[in-house]
């Protein structure tokens, strides 16, 4: 098949091809941001943590932020603004990431032939290594403070598969335009940072006036957001028509990056 094919299956066939060449640049991308510091990957499980004692600070204590009007537990604030954190350090990371991902790696463009549709496929890949070492830490704040996690959380990969194709088509067109729009860089970092707050990470979607909820239901993070929560602290089972409109919305999206990038 053609190497520049906008074909839905030279997606696939790109991914399993380069299957191997992507575990190693993962490995090689998470092993490198840490290399020369005294702690090495350690940081991955303090970096999250100490994330969430600052926002847990400010938010519960200074702010009295609540998920729900009679809760009083800042456990469970803290669980829930963690879940919250996990969804939209997944996005930030690959998202920030994308509009350079050709640029950092020019070296592959000019010297080597080599498969650049698989570098977003990389970011991802970095980025759920963090979102599984931060999720591992959140399963044992939850099993010391509240005992075993729900059952439901085993359901997690069905909301983070689609979450993630979601991002790799996105990263697609990011990385495009990146080569040719060297601006869009400091957009993406400024809509990152704003899309931060105009998240359900810091406040339940209920505590915001009915008039402005459909703008925030606009945003794709509020659904694989509450998802989440639902999942992994709830113990309730999200509605299925819902994550099946978004895994079909999301492999559309990939494919639409797909094309947009090999175009």
């Amino acid at each position: 098949m053609n190497s520049h094919s906008i074909h839905p299956a030279a997606l696939v066939t790109s991914l399993w091809t380069n299957r191997r060449l992507i575990r190693t640049l993962v490995k090689r991308e998470v092993l490198g941001r840490y290399r020369g510091s005294v702690l090495g990957i350690f940081w991955s499980f303090f970096h999250p943590l100490l994330m969430l004692g600052v926002y847990s600070f400010v938010f519960g204590e200074i702010f009295k932020s609540r998920f729900a009007d009679n809760s009083h537990s800042r456990i469970e604030f803290t669980l829930l603004l963690f879940a919250g954190l996990l969804i939209f350090n997944l996005f930030a990371e690959c998202i920030n990431k994308a509009p350079t991902l050709i640029l950092n790696h020019a070296n592959f463009v000019k010297k080597v032939v080599f498969p650049l549709e698989i570098l977003p496929w990389v970011a991802i890949g970095s980025a759920l290594f963090h979102t599984i070492i931060s999720l591992c830490v959140w399963v044992l704040a939850y099993a010391f403070f509240l005992g075993w996690p729900q059952p439901t959380i085993f359901l997690l990969p069905f909301i983070l598969v689609p979450f993630s194709c979601l991002l790799v088509g996105i990263s697609w067109m990011l990385a495009s335009l990146g080569v040719y729009l060297r601006d869009i860089n400091q957009v993406v970092t400024l809509g990152v940072s704003s899309l931060m707050f105009i998240s359900p990470i810091f406040y339940p979607v209920a505590s915001l006036p009915e008039s402005i909820r459909p703008i925030l239901y606009a945003n794709p993070l509020t659904p694989v957001i509450e998802w989440t929560r639902q999942v992994m602290y709830w113990g309730g089972i999200p509605d299925l028509s819902g994550i099946l409109m978004f895994t079909f919305a999301c492999g559309g999206i990939c494919w639409i990056g797909f094309f947009w990038f090999q175009k």
